[in-house]
């Protein structure tokens, strides 16, 4: 269908890192998902693709609990993260969106220090014990989110001076500076002119070396290019979930191959 589609299926693929069952969400009486079941694996992009308002996005916020600070959201189902329920009780959600870190559709830097930016994260987890484990810290996460050597000379400058598609590089270093195992993306590109966004999609490929990353997209073409694997969602439900090859070229269920053929959308 897309002479993009990502064929690269060789990729080492390490077991499952993240697996819902039976999942369904709640905005006070509206049923927003229903019955998710999926497994995304270490190491590999997982693109989430659908309609506005499917809840794909809903669904990708229920993975670091964001939808806790949303007071009419109720989540009901099993998601674990290596094997731990991610809402037990027990479970303190600051400590999961360390490990499970989240880069917006608009780049949204701290009125802060590009240094600062970067920073904050590894400090209120109390990652560094000087100012040296700080300063590599940041120069790693800058490393990880291509951009350093763009900002090295400037670290004291504000991160909101930066270019639009700087500024969601400077938010992904941000994200990966608290040694996340997952990286949640939603819409990363869609506020991005196109050099940005091939600047960050491939950024989104060498970091799956790291990283295990979900990324929802609006864009097939982009899902095609970046993931290895692509879930479908339609009204709420997870239609089909597969290898991105197999879902652009040969869908299963009828619904994907509409939207992939643009009759729905």
């Amino acid at each position: 269908m897309y002479d993009a589609v990502n064929t690269e299926q060789s990729v080492q693929q390490t077991d499952t890192k993240i697996s819902a069952r039976n999942v369904q969400v709640y905005y006070g009486d509206t049923h927003a998902i229903k019955d998710v079941d999926v497994d995304i694996a270490g190491n590999t992009v997982t693109a989430f693709i659908g309609p506005s308002g499917c809840g794909k996005s809903t669904f990708l916020r229920c993975l670091n609990r964001m939808n806790d600070t949303i007071d009419i959201c109720r989540v009901e189902g099993l998601i674990e993260l290596d094997g731990e329920d991610i809402y037990d009780p027990k479970v303190d959600p600051v400590q999961l969106r360390a490990k499970v870190g989240m880069v917006f559709q608009k780049p949204n830097p701290f009125p802060k220090s590009i240094y600062d930016n970067i920073a904050y994260g590894p400090r209120i987890h109390g990652m560094a014990r000087s100012k040296a484990d700080l300063d590599e810290i940041v120069e790693r996460a800058l490393r990880r989110g291509a951009i350093w050597d763009e900002v090295k000379d400037r670290l004291d400058a504000p991160g909101t001076g930066l270019s639009g598609g700087q500024q969601q590089r400077l938010c992904i270093a941000r994200a990966v500076a608290t040694e996340p195992e997952v990286l949640l993306m939603d819409e990363p590109c869609s506020a991005l002119d196109p050099i940005a966004t091939a600047q960050v999609e491939e950024l989104i490929d060498e970091l799956r070396q790291n990283y295990s990353v979900v990324i929802v997209t609006h864009s097939m073409q982009q899902a095609a290019r970046v993931s290895q694997k692509t879930a479908f969602f339609h009204l709420g439900n997870l239609v089909e979930f597969g290898d991105t090859s197999q879902i652009f070229t040969n869908p299963e269920d009828p619904r994907t191959e509409s939207y992939i053929t643009g009759r729905i959308g």
